[in-house]
């Protein structure tokens, strides 16, 4: 991820504003807040200004992930081409699933919370969908995960744990 986040960081950098690169990565599905706190180190944006920048950025995807996915997923099996992808997502979805469904609340938050590859909010938005987690309540455990996330990634990105020891 740090590889990819470098990469937006040094292409887009040089065409639009940092704050953008930084909302544009944080919008994406695997980079997310992560890859946001990543490149807006690495473009020296003020951590005060890039968390709120990350935080709303990876949630804008969410709702409309939690309301829409399984209708577009329905609707693209319906084309040979887009059903094998659609088919590996759900796949995916339903093995990372099982740690959900004992505390759908609770693990829906720590999934997206605690940055390992493979989870976030796209993944857990994908995955409370598939499940049929109430919305609102998908829509609180991925804000406080996404805050999870982003307190442990400020703290790796910006080094603040060298700076507080």
């Amino acid at each position: 991820m740090e590889g990819l986040a470098a990469w937006f960081a040094a292409h887009l950098g040089k065409y639009i504003s940092a704050k953008a690169v930084v909302f544009i990565v944080s919008l994406m599905p695997i980079l997310e807040c992560r890859g946001g706190l990543i490149v807006a180190s690495l473009l020296d944006v003020n951590i005060v200004e890039a968390i709120p920048i990350c935080v709303i950025g990876n949630f804008i995807p969410i709702p409309f992930i939690l309301l829409f996915i399984k209708k577009i997923f329905e609707w693209l099996k319906l084309y040979g081409p887009t059903e094998k992808l659609v088919t590996k997502l759900e796949n995916r979805a339903a093995k990372k699933s099982d740690a959900l469904e004992k505390g759908e609340f609770l693990g829906l938050m720590l999934f997206v919370g605690i940055p390992l590859p493979g989870t976030g909010g796209w993944t857990g938005s994908l995955i409370a969908a598939l499940l049929d987690v109430d919305f609102k309540k998908a829509l609180v455990a991925e804000i406080l995960g996404i805050l999870i996330a982003t307190v442990i990634m400020s703290i790796v990105s910006y080094g603040l744990l060298a700076q507080i020891v």
